[in-house]
């Protein structure tokens, strides 16, 4: 039987059904609705910002005007610095490229540890718009970004916590960047918002969670953090918008012993059964993979997941899904029929 390897969600371009472009365009908030902190901030200045800038070819020479006045003394001048450079950089790949290799990264990066919170979130915003450009990625890690990407995710402006999720998405997609992402601490952080952020942030912690949860390391830090439990939660929870998310992330987490028996310890078995039985097509897909994982090295999870009634559902399913799902539901019916045996092999199962 092919192995079925879930690497990232169907619904992709992008992590989890965006792409990036709209990560940037409508899901960072560029200029914020009038109202909120970030645009009250700004004022006449924002307004002039993106009048301007929206206007105007800036040249090369005003381009390096701005990177000077980030290094301003005058706060007022590092954020009109910051606001137009980020605006520059929102839509365009060409400037994205142009603005970095100006020398702009190594600045921006250090308005990441301002004292001043509008000037945090401005640039860690104007460090994401840069990262869209893959080229620009190994520079912004190369300048020291992630460890102020996590300070940020764990005190930043609930804004800035939203974008240096986003940014420490991009990030994790380099070479073996994930795992030192997960050493600098960023586990518990992206947990902590996607427990307590709001909708958009919970969000963009689950896309970030569910790229650096690639590594095994990481996988034992968030378990290990706490991400169970508000998985589950959003998976219970239609309303949130989040089952197939959530979903997603809790597959990659059960991949490790520590995971399934922190998803079994915490009611998990229920949620995954219910989400076979009355979920999308794609939940049903998912749910069944997750039980497999449970089931596939113990047998006290096995007669769990029986006990749960998880039989019914997934003979439904096995007869209406493709090849591919119809062999692994029906491998896992057959796991579950079978009497307690403690020696089933893990890989075999899994194939």
């Amino acid at each position: 039987m092919e192995m079925m390897v879930i690497e990232s969600p169907p619904e992709c371009p992008g992590y989890m059904g965006r792409s990036y472009s709209d990560y940037n365009s409508d899901r960072c908030g560029e200029f914020p609705l009038a109202g909120s902190p970030s645009a009250s901030a700004g004022g006449a200045s924002t307004l002039r910002c993106i009048l301007v800038s929206s206007a105007a070819d800036y040249s090369d020479e005003v381009v390096r005007g701005l990177i000077s006045d980030l290094d301003s003394p005058s706060v007022e001048s590092q954020r009109r610095a910051v606001m137009e450079l980020r605006h520059l950089a929102k839509h365009s790949p060409e400037n994205r490229l142009r603005i970095a290799r100006a020398g702009a990264v190594a600045p921006l990066v250090s308005l990441l540890s301002h004292p001043d919170p509008q000037l945090q979130e401005h640039g860690v915003t104007a460090i994401l718009n840069l990262s869209l450009c893959d080229e620009n990625k190994g520079p912004i890690a190369a300048a020291g970004a992630v460890r102020h990407l996590v300070r940020i995710l764990r005190c930043g402006t609930p804004a800035a916590r939203e974008n240096a999720a986003c940014a420490i998405l991009r990030l994790a997609q380099l070479d073996d960047l994930g795992a030192a992402i997960g050493r600098s601490g960023a586990i518990p952080p992206l947990v902590a918002l996607l427990e307590t952020g709001s909708s958009r942030g919970k969000k963009d912690a689950a896309t970030a969670l569910f790229a650096l949860l690639a590594g095994k390391e990481n996988k034992a830090r968030a378990v290990e953090a706490g991400v169970v439990r508000p998985l589950l939660d959003l998976m219970a929870d239609p309303e949130s918008g989040m089952v197939d998310k959530a979903a997603f992330v809790l597959h990659r987490v059960l991949s490790e012993p520590e995971g399934r028996a922190s998803a079994v310890a915490e009611g998990g078995v229920p949620v995954l059964v219910e989400m076979v039985e009355v979920g999308s097509q794609r939940q049903k897909e998912v749910g069944m993979l997750s039980l497999l994982e449970i089931c596939a090295d113990s047998a006290a999870y096995r007669k769990l997941v029986v006990r749960e009634g998880a039989i019914p559902p997934l003979v439904a399913l096995s007869q209406s899904s493709s090849r591919k799902i119809k062999d692994k539901a029906e491998a896992l019916i057959e796991m579950l029929r079978q009497p307690p045996t403690p020696g089933i092999n893990r890989a075999k199962a899994m194939e």
